[in-house]
């Protein structure tokens, strides 16, 4: 099964949460209230995002976390990427890298992974954070002051 982490999921969500109001700030609590993610952990992936130049922090009262590009800009392979290093479905599918199977040079199906695997990371590569925004129904998630949320679109957790 490919997967990708479970920190890079939440980061996306937390991308997608963001990229709904891209033009505001949105703070770590408020982030965190509002995907239901726990705050150490939404605070740990802002820093990340911010060192991976996804994201710009703004300090003080009235700071928060803001997209470094517009959502429409920001393609989900990019993102993977970033987290987690080079797309690959097999070792021998990333491209222009030394062989890592002992096998690969006499492999019978090493051209049908490349094949797929290029399938793959192009599908990611059409996909933009604004598309997950408006899949997400593009719907803002409202806190009450419970902290329960409501108006929950697809890929949010609440």
């Amino acid at each position: 099964m490919v997967r990708i982490s479970r920190l890079t999921d939440y980061a996306i969500v937390l991308l997608v949460r963001i990229g709904a109001e891209p033009n505001r700030l949105h703070r770590a609590g408020e982030l965190s209230a509002s995907t239901k993610l726990p705050l150490p952990t939404v605070s740990k992936l802002l820093r990340m995002l911010t060192r991976k130049g996804l994201l710009r922090s703004q300090r003080g009262v009235h700071g928060g976390y803001q997209l470094t590009k517009k959502p429409e800009e920001l393609r989900l392979a990019q993102v993977i990427v970033l987290l987690e290093g080079p797309l690959g479905l097999t070792v021998c599918t990333h491209e222009g890298q030394a062989p890592q199977c002992r096998h690969q040079l006499l492999c019978p199906v090493q051209g049908h992974w490349q094949h797929i695997n290029r399938a793959f990371v192009a599908a990611l590569q059409n996909i933009t954070l604004a598309d997950m925004v408006t899949s997400a129904g593009g719907q803002v998630v409202e806190t009450n002051a419970a902290g329960s949320c409501s108006g929950a679109g697809a890929g949010l957790r609440c």
